[in-house]
């Protein structure tokens, strides 16, 4: 998946990286997508936001790893073959992003945008910034700076390297 995520980089007309939470279809804006990889082993944190599941050694990176499910407020469910992790930047630092399975790799442009729809006060925690229609009903693109704000409060300052799931 990886290798063919690079190949259709290069193509404009390939801009949002899709993916199911729960049957709902989303998608992340393919420039800040780092890599699709299947769950690495975790370290949980104590004290951590609800939707942080913990920290990963990512090519020697410790990068906190977000269940979007437990984010969106949905219950979790256990990891099956399916599930992946899309690795995002956020700012300067990475972040992992638990998804139910990633679809494909698409293209929508400006003319076919409808607005987000305002459902209350939660609608920045949500973070959706677009809306297109997707085969046969929506796909909601996610702003991944204000989905990864949980992560934002963890202070990963002191963990230099993580092994045998104890964090140093």
């Amino acid at each position: 998946m990886v290798s063919s995520l690079a190949r259709r980089r290069g193509s404009r007309d390939k801009n949002l990286v899709g993916f199911t939470i729960q049957e709902v279809h989303y998608a992340v804006d393919i420039d800040r997508v780092r890599e699709i990889l299947r769950p690495l082993p975790l370290v949980p944190l104590p004290h951590a936001p609800p939707a942080v599941l913990g920290v990963a050694d990512y090519r020697g990176e410790v990068v906190p790893v977000l269940d979007l499910r437990r984010r969106f407020g949905l219950p979790p469910s256990g990891e099956t073959r399916r599930t992946k992790w899309i690795v995002v930047s956020v700012g300067q630092k990475l972040a992992g992003l638990v998804v139910d399975a990633v679809t494909d790799v698409f293209g929508k442009n400006d003319e076919e945008r409808r607005s987000v729809p305002e459902l209350g006060v939660g609608d920045a925690a949500r973070g959706i910034r677009a809306v297109y229609p997707y085969e046969k009903g929506l796909v909601f693109v996610i702003d991944v700076d204000r989905v990864a704000a949980a992560a934002e409060v963890l202070d990963l300052g002191g963990l230099e390297r993580l092994g045998n799931g104890v964090a140093r």
